[in-house]
């Protein structure tokens, strides 16, 4: 609701300043509005920009979804041809002045009586000369409508093509926006069966043993798999929900390497009610455990999470080592797709930065929530 309210407050400060543009570059500035009340040619421009207005929006909200999107380009072309008569129209009907003549100037004395008014001298009295009366001032003419025509349709013709730029735009993110959510809902729906397989193993192997860890690793599945097909489908989760995802994430990477890696694990901070787009956090682990992880080599995991009030970082570093099952642990859901969700759910709101170096490979990751 926020959200509308302010969409609506933007337009309507867009829609004044745009009727207030014709007076910025004016001498008069402002104090030519006053003029409106009984000046004609300033009511046919405040009209013209109005309909401009109108033009924008229909166009906007109408026309080119119904009619351009639907590439019935000639129906468009006809109803935007349509929308400038029917402005032209009411132009000429509020301003019936289009109808009548120009007014000029009352007419003067005949030549040859100016003539002879000219050629008499001038009379005397006590006080001097008497000199003619001045001819009368031309009285202000109103443009002439060509003018106002051509006004109209540069105003018309902008509408046009602004909405036009603008529908075409938020199309073109529209249409990004749904490919990569599409994309993630593919990837979301699933959970890899490398790692799937391997923690069933792992369960399984502990079963046997009748360890009293297998209660547990089978919940912290149960609720991994719940969170990837069900509560991550939504745009945005709390985040202490994301926390537990990847707590339970690496809880069952602990369980399934045992002793063989050293993984160094923390969260500190607790979140306030936060939300954070779902799944934004786990590429840069799996990625740690994917590329950091063989036991037949001194592997080290380090993984921070911490959250000060809006502020989440996440860190994660591992060394680098030879990994002979490529998609172990990943889900797919790499890092390119995290960089591009990250571009679109928090602009201008993240800091990203990976050292890639031939030892090790480290993430720092700041998100403002």
């Amino acid at each position: 609701m926020n959200r509308t309210y302010w969409t609506i407050a933007i337009h309507l400060l867009c829609g004044v300043s745009f009727l207030a543009l014709p007076y910025i570059f004016v001498p008069k500035g402002f104090s030519q509005i006053a003029e409106i009340a009984h000046n004609p040619h300033e009511q046919t421009n405040l009209l013209a920009y109005l309909f401009m207005l109108g033009v924008f929006y229909l166009n906007y909200y109408v026309l080119i979804p119904k009619l351009y999107f639907a590439k019935k380009y000639v129906f468009y072309a006809g109803s935007t041809l349509f929308c400038f008569g029917v402005v032209v129209l009411m132009l000429v009907s509020v301003d019936r002045q289009y109808l009548i003549p120009q007014h000029t100037a009352p007419a003067g004395p005949p030549p040859s009586e100016l003539k002879t008014a000219h050629q008499l001298p001038p009379k005397f009295d006590a006080q001097g000369p008497q000199m003619p009366p001045p001819p009368p001032r031309a009285t202000q003419e109103k443009p002439p409508f060509g003018f106002e025509l051509s006004h109209a349709l540069f105003l018309f013709l902008v509408g046009v093509f602004v909405s036009l730029s603008l529908r075409i735009n938020d199309r073109l993110r529209e249409t990004e926006r749904q490919k990569l959510n599409t994309e993630l809902s593919f990837l979301k729906a699933q959970i890899n069966p490398h790692f799937l397989f391997n923690t069933l193993n792992t369960i399984y192997s502990l079963a046997i043993e009748q360890s009293s860890k297998t209660a547990d690793a089978v919940v912290k599945l149960s609720s991994l798999m719940r969170y990837v097909m069900r509560e991550a489908d939504a745009d945005w989760v709390p985040l202490v929900k994301e926390f537990s995802y990847v707590e339970n994430y690496v809880a069952l990477q602990q369980l399934r390497l045992d002793d063989t890696v050293t993984v160094d694990f923390s969260i500190t901070g607790k979140p306030n009610g936060q939300q954070i787009a779902p799944l934004i956090l786990i590429s840069f682990i799996e990625n740690a455990f994917k590329y950091g992880v063989n036991p037949q080599e001194k592997s080290l995991v380090h993984i921070q999470l911490s959250i000060a009030e809006n502020r989440l970082h996440l860190r994660t570093f591992n060394k680098k080592v030879r990994v002979f099952y490529d998609e172990e642990t990943s889900s797919g859901i790499g890092i390119e797709n995290t960089q591009t969700r990250l571009q679109l759910m928090y602009p201008a709101k993240h800091l990203l930065t990976i050292t890639d170096v031939p030892e090790s490979f480290t993430v720092d990751l700041t998100i403002e929530l």
